[in-house]
């Protein structure tokens, strides 16, 4: 690999330029850069394992505006996508729990009206 000097690169023709670090990542975040890659491992033609990786990197109104938004419903990365999961997995063992007491309920009555019947 070679060495390349962004700054004499970037350079206009007028004279040298003094972007910093700084300003190299604002300009990076503010409009994205994507990286990819693909890594395939073969063996006598068979292919074993194939891994695709994208990278994106970003501001987060910068993903926003590409249509990423998949940490705000990670439960690992968001409280309120946790809090929802959370509410979600309440309600079906709510309706579980009345479904159960309902089933309950229709046995403990069953010998009562077999009773009932028998005595009619």
């Amino acid at each position: 690999m070679t060495d390349v000097d962004f700054r004499q690169a970037a350079a206009p023709a007028n004279g040298p330029s003094t972007t910093n670090l700084a300003e190299i990542l604002e300009r990076v975040l503010d409009k994205g850069i994507v990286i990819a890659g693909d890594i395939k491992i073969d063996l006598l033609d068979i292919e074993l394992l194939t891994i695709r990786l994208r990278l994106f990197v970003s501001s987060v109104e910068t993903a926003r505006k590409a249509g990423i938004d998949w940490w705000e419903t990670d439960p690992a990365l968001s409280s309120k996508a946790a809090r929802n999961e959370l509410r979600e997995e309440n309600e079906r063992l709510r309706e579980r729990v009345e479904a159960l007491e309902s089933a309950d309920e229709d046995r403990a009555s069953a010998p009562a009206r077999r009773r009932d019947k028998a005595g009619a």
